[in-house]
């Protein structure tokens, strides 16, 4: 055989071990799909969200009362138990769990997207521009969350609404902080450099160029924001700012049961574990994101 042939022939062998190539997305999701932890963690959030929005066919209504029953100890009719005016304790804590996701899920929503926008600009104009709209999140951080509740409630009432609101509001702050680092770091790559002398708008640079390009720190920081948004409506529930009647979350059901502890262990212990549990799995699909997605592990 020629030597030019032999030549060829270890070309097309080395040709047969190269590494295929694989994007971000694949890289992070095989890497995240070997973090038990996580991904145990988002199946059993997902267990957990069907239940609880299935909760409406277990045949008990979270409303219906039996005063004559009373608070009662868990067993074959009440798995749960009931609560001070004889409600079932398992469709309620179901009930509740709609509502702490929703709001825990809406109100991460509110705040991603005022966060990246805001952050997104901020970062990318630069300047005076950059000096005064942060100065602006430095001065609503000053504002007590209690306070800026409050005060909503004083001007607009109680309802769930104003509890996306007020939670989102806050929530924002830092995910613009984080988005405005991310695009500083970005913002002179050849990328983008490319896209301004191609001559578009900043709009659809920003939009179209930077955001897809942090969304990953983006994912990352929603997970970890879901469970520190129910955490927050947790305490204002507790405190009376929540959910109102007939109404109920994980927060105002932890409130009540904290009110009886003593009596009747059961109607704190059910309702802080269920949402004990719950964060836990968003903290643990949250640690996970953020390992998947660090491109610094791209080669590991």
């Amino acid at each position: 055989m020629s030597e030019a042939a032999n030549n060829q022939k270890n070309e097309v062998i080395d040709l047969a071990h190269v590494e295929k190539g694989s994007s971000l997305w694949s890289d992070s999701w095989r890497r995240l799909s070997k973090n038990h932890l996580a991904v145990g963690g988002g199946f059993l959030l997902l267990a957990i969200a069907i239940v609880c929005v299935l909760g409406i066919w277990i045949g008990q209504s979270h409303e219906e009362q039996n005063l004559s029953l009373g608070p009662t100890a868990p067993s074959s009719d009440h798995w749960l138990g009931t609560d001070m005016l004889g409600r079932d304790m398992l469709a309620r804590i179901l009930f509740g769990g709609r509502i702490s996701l929703l709001v825990g899920l809406v109100a991460t929503f509110v705040s991603l997207v005022i966060g990246v926008i805001y952050g997104t600009v901020s970062g990318y104009i630069g300047g005076k521009v950059d000096s005064v709209m942060m100065r602006i999140v430095d001065i609503l951080y000053t504002i007590p969350f209690i306070i800026f509740v409050i005060l909503l409630m004083v001007f607009f009432g109680r309802n769930l609404v104003l509890i996306f609101v007020a939670i989102g509001a806050v929530e924002w702050l830092t995910m613009a902080r984080i988005v405005r680092g991310q695009v500083l770091s970005i913002k002179n790559e050849e990328f983008i450099e490319a896209a301004q002398a191609l001559g578009l708008s900043r709009m659809r640079i920003i939009f179209r160029h930077i955001i897809p390009n942090v969304i990953g720190p983006v994912i990352v920081y929603a997970t970890l924001t879901v469970p520190s948004v129910m955490l927050l409506e947790a305490v204002l529930s507790f405190l009376g700012l929540g959910v109102q009647a007939p109404a109920t979350s994980w927060g105002a059901l932890i409130k009540e049961g904290a009110d009886a502890m003593e009596e009747y262990p059961w109607m704190l212990l059910f309702p802080g574990g269920a949402l004990a549990i719950t964060l836990f799995c968003l903290n643990f699909l949250g640690d996970g994101l953020r390992d998947a997605l660090d491109v610094r592990r791209s080669k590991d």
